[in-house]
């Protein structure tokens, strides 16, 4: 006997619901990774500009990065935290328990 885990078959059958939650980690870790690199170049831009007093003190990048941030946020909850929850799915069940 080996010690090694046996690689699946590219032809075996996935686990469909185990299957979609890795896409929708996988999709959290891209859209974390581009969310990073993103607003670091904002805050580069910035810090070069020079022009550090917008507005009323805070800086610029700030704005992306918040209302940016909530919607990263919410990818991480349906990534992480409720990774099963599909609403598609819950409104048949209850439109089949009404029958």
């Amino acid at each position: 006997m080996s010690n090694f885990q046996r690689i699946p078959d590219a032809n075996e059958e996935k686990d469909k619901q185990l299957w979609e939650i890795a896409k929708k980690r996988a999709s959290f870790k891209q859209h974390l990774i581009t969310y990073l690199l993103v607003n670091t170049f904002f805050w580069v831009l910035w810090f070069l500009n020079g022009n550090r007093h917008y507005g009323a003190g805070v800086p610029w990048p700030v704005w992306p990065m918040v209302g940016w941030g909530i919607g990263l946020a919410s990818h991480y909850f349906g990534a992480y935290v409720y990774p099963k929850d599909n609403s598609v799915e819950r409104e048949y069940e209850k439109l089949k328990n009404k029958q």
